[in-house]
């Protein structure tokens, strides 16, 4: 019971926090939207779609509705999606590797997707939907993250050691598949290049919706297993000892980590170090115990790459947010480890 309490208000503070950033981030851009406004905006359109009968005392303007809810509230909503996705995966991968250096790439998902995505702009496809380079980037981010399993797997039994060195051989060739496709790209370069810094510009409600259908469910998933992942911590033998299947819960928690990656990474690129600085340092505020370190983790990751990228849409030319990730994270991972607070899981 304690732990679901500190888990609910933990998670309930960090959601204040996030809805907080989703408010001054929208009102944030070429055109100045007080907060007030901003919620009032936010309220209009939640009483139009479900009815709750609110009335305000400030009827914002049609253009101040279009930019807050057309223009930049659907790049803020992904960019919650999409930093939830990434901080609750790499907060697995932390510790099902049992490493507080491990994120959502250490098994190739990011490569893999930056493979499909990256053919798809170099040899354009046609598929329903205008989703050509998401549905390339989640397929092929999937299978490489199965691949990699599978090579890894010897006799029923995959070690954690050997997983991770597949990965790494994995993510070199997928490395020299995209350097070969950057050969040929032509024109389409500079869209390669733009997508690989990870960028959320030019989000619509399709991107959104995308990312929606997968990231929730999966992390509901990933929830669901929190306690085993504590007892995995443990080592594989004492885990048997408990009681826990070992093998078929390591299958579940790479695919659902795979999953929920593939899908963020398809939409927006890659970003990096979400996976990697968030979950740490929720560790070290709230602890090691998964059933409260996941949601936490979850929506800090999401605050951070709404406030994140919030800055990388503010100034006069609007750059990659994975720019500004990776600018804030190596030298906050470089402190941690110069003062020796990384922590051992």
């Amino acid at each position: 019971m304690r732990v679901q309490f500190r888990a609910i208000v933990w998670s309930a503070g960090l959601t204040g926090v996030l809805l907080l950033a989703v408010t001054l981030s929208a009102g944030v851009g070429p055109v100045d939207i007080a907060p007030i406004t901003v919620t009032y905006v936010l309220i209009g359109a939640i009483d139009s779609m479900i009815g709750l009968g609110v009335t305000v005392t400030q009827i914002p303007s049609s253009i101040q509705q279009t930019i807050v809810l057309s223009v930049r509230l659907p790049r803020i909503i992904l960019a919650a999606l999409v930093g939830f996705a990434l901080a609750s995966a790499g907060t697995v991968m932390q510790g099902f590797f049992r490493n507080p250096m491990a994120d959502p790439s250490i098994i190739g998902v990011s490569s893999g997707a930056a493979v499909g995505a990256v053919a798809t702009i170099v040899i354009p496809l046609q598929i329903p939907f205008g989703l050509e380079l998401q549905a390339a980037a989640f397929t092929t981010a999937v299978i490489t993250a199965f691949s990699v399993y599978v090579i890894a797997t010897r006799g029923g039994q995959t070690p954690t050691s050997t997983l991770l060195l597949a990965g790494v051989a994995v993510q070199a060739f997928l490395g020299a598949v995209i350097s070969f496709l950057l050969l040929y790209s032509g024109e389409s370069i500079q869209r390669v290049v733009y997508w690989l810094m990870g960028n959320l510009g030019g989000t619509t409600w399709g991107d959104v919706r995308v990312a929606a259908i997968v990231v929730p469910p999966v992390f509901v998933l990933l929830v669901a297993y929190a306690r085993d992942l504590n007892v995995l911590l443990l080592g594989e033998r004492d885990a048997h000892a408990l009681g826990i299947n070992v093998t078929r819960t390591k299958r579940i928690l790479l695919a659902a980590a795979s999953i929920v990656t593939a899908a963020a990474v398809a939409v927006t690129g890659v970003i990096g170090f979400v996976g990697l600085i968030v979950p740490h340092a929720m560790r070290l505020i709230v602890g090691p115990d998964h059933r409260i370190l996941l949601p936490t983790s979850a929506l800090a990751g999401a605050s951070f790459l709404v406030i994140t990228d919030t800055f990388a849409r503010s100034g006069t030319t609007a750059i990659p947010v994975g720019i500004i990730t990776a600018a804030l994270g190596a030298p906050f991972f470089l402190y941690l480890l110069r003062t020796n607070e990384v922590t051992q899981l």
